[in-house]
């Protein structure tokens, strides 16, 4: 199943390519997300969802399997399980960035998803739903991201490959809300699905936007 998104950031291509490829800086811009541990080029975390004052937590990780800076593309492979059994989800995503203009980004983004178990009852217009309108919290709030905090230099290769030697690097960041399904979904799709809902708004949120 493939999922086409697109958004544009207000900053040159180069700028775009270095927020963009800083998980860790990123990662509290995501609805729910948390980023529990980095271990080289893989990324480990948590999704909260809550459904009124149901609460549900599911994990997931992603890690590049190729990054062209030339280029501007970053492809990556995630997955993610519910811990209460109702399905797994693993993707490939590509995302593609293009200079627009000398102040903005166009970034394309497609997830080959692929779902087993009840989450594979869903239909892909629910799941295009959904990714859309997580999409668009990441959206604003990484463009808020932007504005305040200008993108860090990237650090030197060695150092990289140090940091990828020292084994996983615990993330000590703030705690993440919940994802609001009533929200994300509304109703005439919670109404269709609700708990196979839950388990695709937290895949999409590790899958669709890393």
């Amino acid at each position: 199943m493939d999922l086409n998104h697109e958004f544009e950031v207000p900053v040159t291509v180069d700028e775009a390519w270095k927020i963009l490829t800083d998980v860790e800086r990123i990662a509290p811009c995501l609805p729910g997300a948390e980023l529990q541990e980095i271990e080289g080029d893989t990324y480990r975390g948590v999704v909260k969802v809550k459904v009124g004052p149901i609460q549900a937590q599911f994990k997931g990780q992603a890690s590049f399997v190729e990054r062209d800076d030339a280029a501007h593309k970053a492809v990556l492979r995630g997955e993610g399980r519910d811990t209460g059994g109702k399905g797994n989800a693993s993707a490939l995503i590509t995302a593609q960035l293009t200079e627009m203009s000398a102040s903005s980004t166009k970034v394309q983004v497609t997830t080959d998803l692929s779902i087993t178990g009840k989450i594979a009852q869903f239909g892909r217009g629910a799941m295009a739903d959904i990714s859309d309108k997580i999409l668009g919290q990441f959206v604003e709030n990484l463009n808020t991201l932007i504005a305040s905090q200008p993108a860090a230099p990237a650090a030197p290769a060695a150092a990289q490959a140090v940091a990828a030697d020292a084994g996983p690097r615990k993330i000590d960041g703030p705690e993440a809300k919940p994802i609001d399904l009533l929200d994300a979904a509304g109703a005439p799709i919670l109404k269709r699905a609700l708990p196979v809902v839950v388990v695709v708004a937290a895949v999409i949120v590790w899958l669709i936007v890393k």
